[in-house]
């Protein structure tokens, strides 16, 4: 592609930022990237996914895990979410490539209450959210890359992502 070439990226506006609020949202699950603590290789795994009641997205981690493992060591990463429709190209539908500041959340403060909101977004996590190796871990927005379909591309900043 030439210098003269027109940008693919659209200007950020206000659909796209609802589509990529609405991503956050509606996330159940997502591919979450992070970088191999032992190898500094990309590593990807699948993560469930919630939100805190400010719409910033949240997982449950195992100490068993690589992953915790390594947002541990180095908490930037990313998060891909949105998932295919039932129909047509896997492609054409959004998805959000969320860049991220992992915090995990210490027992205590703040636990309990997302604890009960993860509850309400998946109930079948009864079963372990109350294990001694489980944590929370907010996935802080610093960016992302939207692609609202075929030829809908937008850079979105922090608080293009921040809810209400």
């Amino acid at each position: 592609m030439s210098d003269d070439a027109p940008s693919p990226i659209r200007p950020t506006d206000d659909d796209a930022r609802a589509l990529a609020r609405g991503l956050i949202a509606d996330a159940r699950f997502g591919a979450l990237a992070v970088v191999h603590p032992d190898t500094g290789l990309p590593h990807v795994t699948r993560v469930a996914i919630g939100t805190d009641a400010r719409g910033v997205p949240v997982t449950l981690v195992s100490d068993l895990s690589l992953h915790t493992r390594a947002l541990r060591a180095e908490p930037r990463a990313c998060v891909l979410l949105g998932e295919p429709g039932p129909r047509g190209d896997p492609l054409t539908h959004p998805r959000l490539s969320l860049d991220v500041r992992a915090e995990v959340v210490p027992r205590g403060a703040g636990h309990d209450v997302l604890r009960e909101r993860w509850l309400a977004q998946h109930p079948k996590a009864k079963l372990y959210v109350d294990f001694a190796d489980f944590w929370f871990v907010l996935l802080r927005p610093e960016g992302a890359a939207l692609n609202g379909g075929f030829g809908r591309a937008f850079v979105l900043g922090p608080d293009d992502l921040r809810q209400g």
